[in-house]
Protein backbone atom coordinates (compact mmCIF):
# COMPACT_ATOMS: atom_id res chain seq x y z
CA UNK A 1 0.00 0.00 0.00
CA UNK A 2 2.86 2.46 0.96
CA UNK A 3 3.95 2.00 -2.53
CA UNK A 4 0.76 3.82 -4.01
CA UNK A 5 0.77 6.90 -1.60
CA UNK A 6 1.43 10.44 -2.88
CA UNK A 7 4.75 11.84 -2.74
CA UNK A 8 5.69 15.28 -1.25
CA UNK A 9 5.07 18.41 -4.28
CA UNK A 10 7.71 20.57 -4.67
CA UNK A 11 7.38 23.75 -6.16
CA UNK A 12 9.34 27.37 -6.88
CA UNK A 13 6.21 29.70 -7.97
CA UNK A 14 3.15 28.51 -5.71
CA UNK A 15 1.31 25.98 -4.48
CA UNK A 16 -2.39 24.96 -3.48
CA UNK A 17 -3.84 21.83 -1.29
CA UNK A 18 -7.31 21.11 -0.56
CA UNK A 19 -9.14 18.33 -0.06
CA UNK A 20 -10.72 18.18 -3.72
CA UNK A 21 -8.73 18.25 -6.74
CA UNK A 22 -10.47 20.50 -8.90
CA UNK A 23 -10.43 23.06 -5.99
CA UNK A 24 -6.60 22.72 -5.81
CA UNK A 25 -6.69 23.61 -9.37
CA UNK A 26 -8.95 26.18 -9.46
CA UNK A 27 -6.77 28.11 -6.89
CA UNK A 28 -3.10 27.23 -8.83
CA UNK A 29 -4.96 28.81 -12.35
CA UNK A 30 -5.51 32.09 -10.45
CA UNK A 31 -1.64 31.44 -9.30
CA UNK A 32 -0.57 31.60 -12.67
CA UNK A 33 -2.71 34.27 -13.57
CA UNK A 34 -0.57 36.21 -11.54
CA UNK A 35 -3.18 36.00 -8.49
CA UNK A 36 -2.32 35.97 -4.61
CA UNK A 37 -2.47 33.70 -2.58
CA UNK A 38 -5.79 35.53 -0.92
CA UNK A 39 -7.87 35.12 -4.19
CA UNK A 40 -6.57 31.92 -5.09
CA UNK A 41 -7.72 30.84 -1.54
CA UNK A 42 -11.46 32.45 -2.89
CA UNK A 43 -11.43 30.56 -5.67
CA UNK A 44 -10.58 27.24 -3.69
CA UNK A 45 -13.54 28.32 -1.29
CA UNK A 46 -16.00 28.49 -3.95
CA UNK A 47 -14.87 25.46 -5.98
CA UNK A 48 -15.37 23.58 -2.95
CA UNK A 49 -18.85 24.72 -2.25
CA UNK A 50 -19.26 22.77 -5.68
CA UNK A 51 -16.86 19.90 -5.41
CA UNK A 52 -17.93 18.89 -2.14
CA UNK A 53 -20.97 20.35 -0.76
CA UNK A 54 -21.22 17.54 2.01
CA UNK A 55 -18.66 18.62 3.77
CA UNK A 56 -18.80 22.29 3.15
CA UNK A 57 -20.27 25.31 1.40
CA UNK A 58 -21.48 29.31 1.28
CA UNK A 59 -23.90 28.16 3.80
CA UNK A 60 -21.20 27.92 6.64
CA UNK A 61 -18.55 29.72 8.76
CA UNK A 62 -15.11 29.77 7.93
CA UNK A 63 -12.00 31.28 9.44
CA UNK A 64 -8.56 32.33 8.09
CA UNK A 65 -4.80 32.71 9.37
CA UNK A 66 -2.70 35.11 6.92
CA UNK A 67 1.07 35.29 6.63
CA UNK A 68 2.29 38.07 4.68
CA UNK A 69 6.20 38.29 5.41
CA UNK A 70 6.00 42.32 5.93
CA UNK A 71 3.12 42.19 8.55
CA UNK A 72 3.02 38.80 10.29
CA UNK A 73 0.09 36.45 11.06
CA UNK A 74 -3.58 37.97 11.18
CA UNK A 75 -6.56 36.23 11.83
CA UNK A 76 -10.00 36.74 10.22
CA UNK A 77 -12.80 35.45 12.23
CA UNK A 78 -15.88 34.79 10.27
CA UNK A 79 -18.40 32.90 11.96
CA UNK A 80 -22.19 33.62 12.28
CA UNK A 81 -24.42 34.31 15.67
CA UNK A 82 -27.31 33.28 16.21
CA UNK A 83 -30.37 34.70 15.35
CA UNK A 84 -31.97 38.39 17.26
CA UNK A 85 -35.39 36.57 17.32
CA UNK A 86 -33.33 32.83 18.63
CA UNK A 87 -35.50 32.47 21.58
CA UNK A 88 -35.00 29.04 24.34
CA UNK A 89 -38.82 28.87 23.87
CA UNK A 90 -38.81 27.95 20.10
CA UNK A 91 -37.54 24.47 21.58
CA UNK A 92 -39.74 23.76 23.76
CA UNK A 93 -39.99 19.97 24.53
CA UNK A 94 -36.34 18.81 23.52
CA UNK A 95 -33.72 17.99 25.83
CA UNK A 96 -31.31 19.41 22.72
CA UNK A 97 -31.28 20.79 19.83
CA UNK A 98 -31.88 18.81 16.58
CA UNK A 99 -29.06 18.52 14.04
CA UNK A 100 -31.44 18.68 11.02
CA UNK A 101 -34.12 21.14 9.93
CA UNK A 102 -35.34 24.65 10.49
CA UNK A 103 -34.86 24.37 14.26
CA UNK A 104 -30.71 23.57 13.38
CA UNK A 105 -30.14 26.61 11.32
CA UNK A 106 -30.29 29.10 13.44
CA UNK A 107 -27.16 31.25 13.12
CA UNK A 108 -26.10 33.24 10.73
CA UNK A 109 -23.31 31.64 7.59
CA UNK A 110 -20.17 33.73 7.80
CA UNK A 111 -17.85 32.09 5.31
CA UNK A 112 -18.94 34.72 2.23
CA UNK A 113 -17.67 37.60 4.90
CA UNK A 114 -14.35 36.01 4.95
CA UNK A 115 -13.89 36.15 1.19
CA UNK A 116 -15.21 39.35 1.41
CA UNK A 117 -13.17 40.99 4.11
CA UNK A 118 -9.99 38.86 2.65
CA UNK A 119 -10.75 39.88 -0.34
CA UNK A 120 -10.53 43.72 0.71
CA UNK A 121 -7.48 42.93 1.78
CA UNK A 122 -5.71 41.48 -1.22
CA UNK A 123 -6.73 44.69 -3.42
CA UNK A 124 -5.91 47.06 -0.52
CA UNK A 125 -2.51 45.65 0.65
CA UNK A 126 -1.63 43.02 -2.20
CA UNK A 127 -2.43 45.10 -5.32
CA UNK A 128 -4.61 42.01 -6.16
CA UNK A 129 -6.68 42.54 -9.05
CA UNK A 130 -8.67 39.98 -10.22
CA UNK A 131 -11.86 40.46 -10.86
CA UNK A 132 -14.49 38.51 -8.17
CA UNK A 133 -16.28 36.94 -11.39
CA UNK A 134 -12.98 35.36 -12.55
CA UNK A 135 -12.43 33.89 -8.63
CA UNK A 136 -15.77 31.65 -8.74
CA UNK A 137 -15.45 30.89 -12.59
CA UNK A 138 -14.43 27.49 -11.60
CA UNK A 139 -17.14 26.64 -9.38
CA UNK A 140 -19.82 28.23 -12.13
CA UNK A 141 -18.63 26.51 -15.11
CA UNK A 142 -17.99 23.15 -12.80
CA UNK A 143 -21.72 23.25 -11.83
CA UNK A 144 -23.50 24.26 -15.43
CA UNK A 145 -21.10 21.24 -16.77
CA UNK A 146 -22.13 19.06 -13.42
CA UNK A 147 -19.81 18.15 -11.11
CA UNK A 148 -19.00 14.56 -10.94
CA UNK A 149 -19.88 12.61 -7.90
CA UNK A 150 -16.87 11.57 -5.64
CA UNK A 151 -17.18 8.11 -3.39
CA UNK A 152 -17.29 10.15 -0.27
CA UNK A 153 -20.52 12.14 -1.27
CA UNK A 154 -22.38 9.27 -3.12
CA UNK A 155 -21.58 6.89 0.69
CA UNK A 156 -22.57 10.25 2.49
CA UNK A 157 -25.97 11.12 0.92
CA UNK A 158 -26.80 7.03 0.61
CA UNK A 159 -25.81 6.79 4.49
CA UNK A 160 -28.00 10.14 5.31
CA UNK A 161 -30.84 9.34 3.30
CA UNK A 162 -33.45 9.04 5.66
CA UNK A 163 -32.53 12.14 7.56
CA UNK A 164 -31.96 14.64 4.58
CA UNK A 165 -34.21 13.68 1.93
CA UNK A 166 -37.14 15.04 4.35
CA UNK A 167 -36.21 18.58 2.82
CA UNK A 168 -38.07 18.73 0.08
CA UNK A 169 -35.56 21.21 -1.79
CA UNK A 170 -32.99 19.48 -0.78
CA UNK A 171 -34.02 15.80 -2.17
CA UNK A 172 -34.96 17.56 -5.39
CA UNK A 173 -31.22 18.87 -6.01
CA UNK A 174 -29.24 15.84 -4.28
CA UNK A 175 -31.76 12.78 -4.56
CA UNK A 176 -32.73 13.54 -8.31
CA UNK A 177 -35.45 11.26 -9.04
CA UNK A 178 -35.63 10.23 -5.30
CA UNK A 179 -32.15 8.08 -6.71
CA UNK A 180 -28.94 8.44 -4.74
CA UNK A 181 -26.22 9.90 -7.29
CA UNK A 182 -23.48 6.72 -7.59
CA UNK A 183 -20.03 7.91 -7.77
CA UNK A 184 -19.08 8.92 -11.38
CA UNK A 185 -22.56 10.09 -12.07
CA UNK A 186 -22.79 14.28 -12.98
CA UNK A 187 -24.74 16.12 -10.48
CA UNK A 188 -26.05 19.63 -11.05
CA UNK A 189 -26.92 22.29 -8.11
CA UNK A 190 -27.97 25.21 -10.77
CA UNK A 191 -29.42 27.53 -8.01
CA UNK A 192 -26.48 27.21 -6.00
CA UNK A 193 -24.39 27.68 -9.45
CA UNK A 194 -26.49 30.83 -10.44
CA UNK A 195 -26.38 32.12 -6.57
CA UNK A 196 -22.45 32.06 -6.62
CA UNK A 197 -22.39 33.38 -10.02
CA UNK A 198 -24.05 36.44 -8.69
CA UNK A 199 -21.68 36.79 -6.12
CA UNK A 200 -18.98 37.54 -8.32
CA UNK A 201 -20.24 39.73 -10.46
CA UNK A 202 -22.33 42.06 -7.66
CA UNK A 203 -19.64 41.09 -4.73
CA UNK A 204 -19.44 39.33 -1.68
CA UNK A 205 -21.31 41.40 0.38
CA UNK A 206 -24.07 41.15 -1.44
CA UNK A 207 -24.95 37.93 0.62
CA UNK A 208 -25.43 40.34 3.64
CA UNK A 209 -26.39 43.76 2.47
CA UNK A 210 -27.73 43.49 -1.64
CA UNK A 211 -30.31 41.77 -3.15
CA UNK A 212 -29.21 38.51 -2.16
CA UNK A 213 -29.16 38.76 0.97
CA UNK A 214 -32.83 39.81 0.32
CA UNK A 215 -33.36 36.55 -1.48
CA UNK A 216 -31.89 34.29 1.35
CA UNK A 217 -34.33 36.30 3.75
CA UNK A 218 -37.52 35.29 1.91
CA UNK A 219 -36.64 32.09 1.30
CA UNK A 220 -36.09 32.08 5.24
CA UNK A 221 -39.99 33.24 5.60
CA UNK A 222 -40.37 30.73 3.11
CA UNK A 223 -39.33 27.63 5.03
CA UNK A 224 -40.34 29.68 8.22
CA UNK A 225 -37.01 29.08 9.26
CA UNK A 226 -35.56 31.75 12.56
CA UNK A 227 -33.22 34.06 10.55
CA UNK A 228 -34.41 37.11 9.59
CA UNK A 229 -32.69 39.99 6.61
CA UNK A 230 -31.23 41.77 10.04
CA UNK A 231 -29.45 39.12 10.87
CA UNK A 232 -27.84 39.40 7.73
CA UNK A 233 -27.50 43.00 7.30
CA UNK A 234 -26.04 43.10 11.14
CA UNK A 235 -22.98 40.16 10.00
CA UNK A 236 -19.53 41.13 9.84
CA UNK A 237 -16.30 39.55 9.70
CA UNK A 238 -13.53 40.49 11.45
CA UNK A 239 -9.58 40.96 11.94
CA UNK A 240 -9.01 39.60 15.16
CA UNK A 241 -5.74 38.72 17.35
CA UNK A 242 -4.87 34.93 16.59
CA UNK A 243 -3.43 32.80 19.53
CA UNK A 244 0.10 32.36 19.37
CA UNK A 245 2.59 30.08 21.34
CA UNK A 246 6.65 30.12 21.42
CA UNK A 247 7.89 26.74 21.60
CA UNK A 248 11.48 24.83 20.85
CA UNK A 249 10.84 24.82 17.05
CA UNK A 250 9.46 28.49 16.45
CA UNK A 251 5.60 29.80 17.53
CA UNK A 252 2.97 28.75 16.36
CA UNK A 253 -0.32 30.34 15.54
CA UNK A 254 -3.71 29.66 15.24
CA UNK A 255 -7.66 31.01 15.90
CA UNK A 256 -9.03 32.44 19.08
CA UNK A 257 -12.36 31.92 20.35
CA UNK A 258 -15.14 30.53 19.13
CA UNK A 259 -12.79 27.75 18.08
CA UNK A 260 -11.04 25.26 19.55
CA UNK A 261 -7.34 26.70 18.24
CA UNK A 262 -6.39 26.96 21.95
CA UNK A 263 -6.50 23.42 22.62
CA UNK A 264 -4.44 22.40 19.08
CA UNK A 265 -1.71 24.43 20.82
CA UNK A 266 -1.62 23.39 24.50
CA UNK A 267 -1.39 19.60 22.67
CA UNK A 268 1.82 20.37 20.96
CA UNK A 269 2.82 23.20 23.99
CA UNK A 270 2.81 20.13 26.59
CA UNK A 271 4.26 17.61 24.09
CA UNK A 272 7.41 20.18 23.83
CA UNK A 273 8.07 19.86 27.51
CA UNK A 274 9.13 16.30 26.87
CA UNK A 275 11.98 17.29 24.21
CA UNK A 276 14.51 16.18 26.32
CA UNK A 277 13.36 12.67 26.55
CA UNK A 278 11.78 12.65 22.94
CA UNK A 279 9.90 9.19 22.59
CA UNK A 280 10.50 7.47 18.92
CA UNK A 281 8.15 8.37 15.90
CA UNK A 282 5.26 7.04 15.97
CA UNK A 283 6.04 4.81 18.65
CA UNK A 284 3.65 3.83 21.80
CA UNK A 285 5.06 6.73 23.91
CA UNK A 286 4.84 9.26 20.93
CA UNK A 287 1.04 8.47 20.57
CA UNK A 288 0.47 7.99 24.22
CA UNK A 289 2.12 11.46 25.25
CA UNK A 290 -0.10 13.36 22.23
CA UNK A 291 -3.58 11.66 23.30
CA UNK A 292 -2.91 12.47 26.90
CA UNK A 293 -1.93 15.91 26.26
CA UNK A 294 -5.26 16.00 24.03
CA UNK A 295 -7.56 15.33 27.27
CA UNK A 296 -5.67 18.11 29.17
CA UNK A 297 -5.97 20.76 26.69
CA UNK A 298 -9.44 19.48 26.17
CA UNK A 299 -10.81 20.14 29.48
CA UNK A 300 -9.57 23.73 29.47
CA UNK A 301 -11.15 24.12 25.84
CA UNK A 302 -14.26 22.75 27.43
CA UNK A 303 -14.18 25.98 30.49
CA UNK A 304 -14.21 28.31 27.60
CA UNK A 305 -16.35 31.00 26.89
CA UNK A 306 -17.20 31.37 23.26
CA UNK A 307 -16.94 35.48 23.95
CA UNK A 308 -13.06 34.84 25.85
CA UNK A 309 -10.59 37.62 24.41
CA UNK A 310 -7.59 36.26 22.77
CA UNK A 311 -5.87 37.85 26.16
CA UNK A 312 -7.44 35.79 28.45
CA UNK A 313 -6.48 32.57 26.20
CA UNK A 314 -3.37 33.39 26.49
CA UNK A 315 -2.94 32.61 29.64
CA UNK A 316 -2.94 28.94 29.39
CA UNK A 317 -0.18 29.10 26.60
CA UNK A 318 2.14 31.00 29.72
CA UNK A 319 5.50 28.73 29.98
CA UNK A 320 5.19 28.63 33.62
CA UNK A 321 1.20 27.43 33.06
CA UNK A 322 2.36 24.61 30.33
CA UNK A 323 5.21 23.68 32.64
CA UNK A 324 3.01 22.93 35.06
CA UNK A 325 0.44 21.32 33.23
CA UNK A 326 2.99 18.45 32.37
CA UNK A 327 3.50 17.38 35.60
CA UNK A 328 0.28 15.85 34.77
CA UNK A 329 1.40 13.75 32.17
CA UNK A 330 1.87 10.36 32.79
CA UNK A 331 4.08 8.35 30.49
CA UNK A 332 2.49 4.61 32.19
CA UNK A 333 -1.26 5.47 32.51
CA UNK A 334 -3.87 6.84 30.83
CA UNK A 335 -5.66 9.51 32.12
CA UNK A 336 -9.45 8.57 32.45
CA UNK A 337 -11.78 9.66 29.55
CA UNK A 338 -15.35 10.02 28.62
CA UNK A 339 -16.03 13.42 27.61
CA UNK A 340 -18.46 14.85 25.61
CA UNK A 341 -17.13 15.59 21.92
CA UNK A 342 -17.48 17.33 18.85
CA UNK A 343 -18.22 15.61 15.41
CA UNK A 344 -17.84 17.72 12.00
CA UNK A 345 -17.58 17.86 8.70
CA UNK A 346 -15.10 20.49 7.44
CA UNK A 347 -12.85 21.53 4.33
CA UNK A 348 -8.96 23.00 5.12
CA UNK A 349 -7.08 24.58 2.72
CA UNK A 350 -4.10 26.29 1.73
CA UNK A 351 -2.24 28.64 -0.58
CA UNK A 352 0.93 30.08 -0.72
CA UNK A 353 1.95 32.44 -3.52
CA UNK A 354 5.19 33.21 -4.98
CA UNK A 355 5.67 35.98 -2.71
CA UNK A 356 6.01 33.97 0.28
CA UNK A 357 2.22 34.54 1.36
CA UNK A 358 0.03 32.20 3.30
CA UNK A 359 -3.44 30.99 3.68
CA UNK A 360 -4.62 28.79 5.88
CA UNK A 361 -8.51 28.43 5.60
CA UNK A 362 -11.28 26.45 7.35
CA UNK A 363 -14.78 26.52 6.09
CA UNK A 364 -17.24 24.31 6.88
CA UNK A 365 -21.50 23.62 7.43
CA UNK A 366 -20.49 21.38 10.45
CA UNK A 367 -22.12 18.50 10.42
CA UNK A 368 -23.01 16.16 6.70
CA UNK A 369 -24.66 19.19 4.32
CA UNK A 370 -25.30 20.99 7.66
CA UNK A 371 -28.52 21.31 8.68
CA UNK A 372 -30.37 20.26 5.39
CA UNK A 373 -32.20 23.43 5.56
CA UNK A 374 -32.15 24.45 1.65
CA UNK A 375 -32.81 27.37 0.29
CA UNK A 376 -35.32 27.39 -2.21
CA UNK A 377 -34.47 30.14 -4.69
CA UNK A 378 -30.84 30.14 -3.67
CA UNK A 379 -30.30 26.42 -3.68
CA UNK A 380 -28.22 27.19 -0.36
CA UNK A 381 -27.92 24.45 2.40
CA UNK A 382 -27.53 25.98 5.65
CA UNK A 383 -25.40 24.89 8.43
CA UNK A 384 -26.35 23.36 11.79
CA UNK A 385 -23.25 24.85 14.09
CA UNK A 386 -26.04 26.38 16.40
CA UNK A 387 -26.90 22.44 17.40
CA UNK A 388 -24.04 22.84 19.58
CA UNK A 389 -25.75 25.39 21.62
CA UNK A 390 -27.03 23.77 24.90
CA UNK A 391 -30.59 24.31 25.99
CA UNK A 392 -29.88 24.08 29.39
CA UNK A 393 -29.86 27.94 30.68
CA UNK A 394 -26.69 27.40 33.35
CA UNK A 395 -24.45 25.52 30.73
CA UNK A 396 -21.60 28.04 29.20
CA UNK A 397 -22.68 27.68 26.03
CA UNK A 398 -26.58 27.98 26.90
CA UNK A 399 -28.96 29.54 23.76
CA UNK A 400 -29.45 33.40 23.57
CA UNK A 401 -30.34 35.51 20.46
CA UNK A 402 -26.93 37.04 18.94
CA UNK A 403 -24.36 34.58 20.19
CA UNK A 404 -21.91 32.62 18.87
CA UNK A 405 -21.70 29.09 19.33
CA UNK A 406 -18.70 26.62 19.76
CA UNK A 407 -16.53 25.98 16.91
CA UNK A 408 -14.35 22.84 15.83
CA UNK A 409 -12.62 24.60 12.94
CA UNK A 410 -9.09 26.02 13.78
CA UNK A 411 -6.37 26.76 10.85
CA UNK A 412 -2.95 26.71 11.72
CA UNK A 413 0.20 28.12 10.64
CA UNK A 414 3.67 27.80 12.01
CA UNK A 415 7.02 29.91 11.48
CA UNK A 416 10.15 28.10 12.56
CA UNK A 417 13.31 29.95 13.83
CA UNK A 418 15.72 28.56 10.80
CA UNK A 419 12.83 30.71 8.36
CA UNK A 420 10.46 28.13 7.31
CA UNK A 421 6.51 28.95 7.46
CA UNK A 422 4.47 25.83 7.60
CA UNK A 423 0.52 25.95 6.73
CA UNK A 424 -1.43 23.19 7.58
CA UNK A 425 -5.18 21.84 9.18
CA UNK A 426 -7.60 19.24 8.47
CA UNK A 427 -11.73 18.30 8.99
CA UNK A 428 -12.23 16.42 11.73
CA UNK A 429 -14.23 17.86 14.28
CA UNK A 430 -12.03 16.82 17.75
CA UNK A 431 -10.12 15.03 15.73
CA UNK A 432 -8.59 18.39 14.46
CA UNK A 433 -6.28 19.38 16.75
CA UNK A 434 -5.13 15.76 18.15
CA UNK A 435 -4.44 15.56 13.87
CA UNK A 436 -2.58 19.26 13.42
CA UNK A 437 -0.07 17.37 16.64
CA UNK A 438 0.26 14.16 14.68
CA UNK A 439 1.41 15.86 11.41
CA UNK A 440 3.34 19.02 12.97
CA UNK A 441 5.08 16.41 15.34
CA UNK A 442 6.60 14.38 13.17
CA UNK A 443 7.44 16.70 10.66
CA UNK A 444 8.83 19.59 12.89
CA UNK A 445 10.22 17.12 15.96
CA UNK A 446 11.15 14.22 13.90
CA UNK A 447 12.30 15.71 10.15
CA UNK A 448 9.68 13.11 8.76
CA UNK A 449 8.60 14.01 5.01
CA UNK A 450 5.71 16.45 5.04
CA UNK A 451 3.56 14.03 2.67
CA UNK A 452 4.93 10.78 4.53
CA UNK A 453 3.63 12.96 8.05
CA UNK A 454 0.26 12.78 6.51
CA UNK A 455 0.41 9.11 4.48
CA UNK A 456 1.47 7.70 7.94
CA UNK A 457 -1.00 6.02 10.38
CA UNK A 458 -3.09 8.31 12.65
CA UNK A 459 -5.12 7.93 15.90
CA UNK A 460 -8.25 9.57 17.18
CA UNK A 461 -9.45 9.91 20.82
CA UNK A 462 -13.42 10.47 20.85
CA UNK A 463 -15.97 10.75 18.40
CA UNK A 464 -15.52 13.03 14.85
CA UNK A 465 -17.04 12.27 11.14
CA UNK A 466 -18.79 9.36 10.87
CA UNK A 467 -18.00 7.46 14.54
CA UNK A 468 -19.47 8.28 17.81
CA UNK A 469 -17.52 6.44 20.07
CA UNK A 470 -15.25 7.63 22.43
CA UNK A 471 -12.55 5.00 22.45
CA UNK A 472 -8.42 5.95 21.86
CA UNK A 473 -8.92 4.66 17.46
CA UNK A 474 -6.19 3.70 15.24
CA UNK A 475 -5.86 2.44 12.02
CA UNK A 476 -4.84 -0.84 11.17
CA UNK A 477 -1.51 0.17 9.74
CA UNK A 478 -0.04 0.64 13.77
CA UNK A 479 1.87 -2.67 14.39
CA UNK A 480 0.07 -5.07 16.70
CA UNK A 481 2.79 -4.69 19.58
CA UNK A 482 2.08 -0.27 19.45
CA UNK A 483 -1.62 -1.35 20.09
CA UNK A 484 -1.52 -3.77 22.83
CA UNK A 485 1.16 -1.56 24.74
CA UNK A 486 -1.56 1.41 24.39
CA UNK A 487 -4.19 -0.79 25.67
CA UNK A 488 -1.83 -1.68 28.40
CA UNK A 489 -1.46 1.58 29.69
CA UNK A 490 -5.27 1.74 29.72
CA UNK A 491 -6.17 3.00 26.78
CA UNK A 492 -9.67 1.50 25.12
CA UNK A 493 -8.48 0.69 21.37
CA UNK A 494 -10.81 0.65 18.96
CA UNK A 495 -9.00 -0.39 15.22
CA UNK A 496 -10.42 1.89 12.04
CA UNK A 497 -9.53 0.56 8.63
CA UNK A 498 -5.97 1.60 7.12
CA UNK A 499 -7.28 4.61 5.52
CA UNK A 500 -9.87 5.82 7.15
CA UNK A 501 -11.45 9.50 7.54
CA UNK A 502 -12.53 9.07 10.40
CA UNK A 503 -8.59 10.80 11.37
CA UNK A 504 -9.57 13.57 8.73
CA UNK A 505 -8.78 15.00 5.66
CA UNK A 506 -5.43 17.26 6.78
CA UNK A 507 -3.15 19.20 4.25
CA UNK A 508 0.40 20.79 4.51
CA UNK A 509 2.38 23.42 2.79
CA UNK A 510 5.76 24.62 3.83
CA UNK A 511 7.47 27.85 2.35
CA UNK A 512 11.56 27.42 2.47
CA UNK A 513 13.56 30.96 2.81
CA UNK A 514 15.25 29.28 -0.86
CA UNK A 515 11.47 30.09 -1.85
CA UNK A 516 11.33 26.28 -2.49
CA UNK A 517 7.64 25.15 -1.34
CA UNK A 518 6.34 22.03 -0.90
CA UNK A 519 2.68 20.89 -0.57
CA UNK A 520 1.36 17.16 0.77
CA UNK A 521 -2.61 16.38 1.31
CA UNK A 522 -4.62 13.91 2.53
CA UNK A 523 -4.85 10.27 0.40
CA UNK A 524 -7.94 9.52 2.55
CA UNK A 525 -9.40 12.30 1.09
CA UNK A 526 -10.57 13.17 -2.92
CA UNK A 527 -7.59 15.94 -2.73
CA UNK A 528 -4.40 17.66 -4.68
CA UNK A 529 -1.35 19.04 -3.54
CA UNK A 530 -1.30 21.22 -6.88
CA UNK A 531 1.33 23.44 -8.51
CA UNK A 532 2.81 24.76 -11.47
Amino acid sequence: MNNNLPKTEISQNGMVVSPHYAASDAGVEILKQGGNAIEATIAVASSLAIHYPHMTGIGGDAFWLIYDPKEGVSFIEASGYSGFDVKMNQYEGLKTIPFRGKLAANTVAGAVSAWDLAYKKSKNNWKGNIPSSKLVEEAVLSDKNGIVVTDSLSQTLEEKKEELSVDKYFSEIYYPNGNTPKKGDKLIQEKLGKTIKTLGENGFDDFYRGDLAKDIANDFEKREGLLSIKDLNEHNASWNSPLEMKMSKGKLFNASAPTQGIASLMILGLFDRWLEKLPEKDSTNHIHLLVEATKIAFKHRDLMNTSASPEELQAWLEPEYLDKLSQELDLEKALPWGENAAPGDTTWFGTIDSEGRVVSAIQSIYHEFGSGLTLPKTGIVWQNRGCSFALDSTHIQALEAHKKPFHTLNPAIALFDDGRVMDYGTMGGDGQPQTQAAIFSRYAYYNEDLQASINNPRWLLGRTWGNSSQSLKLESRFKEEIIKQLRHKGHDVEILSALDSAVGHAGALVYKPSKQIEGAFDPRSDGKASSF
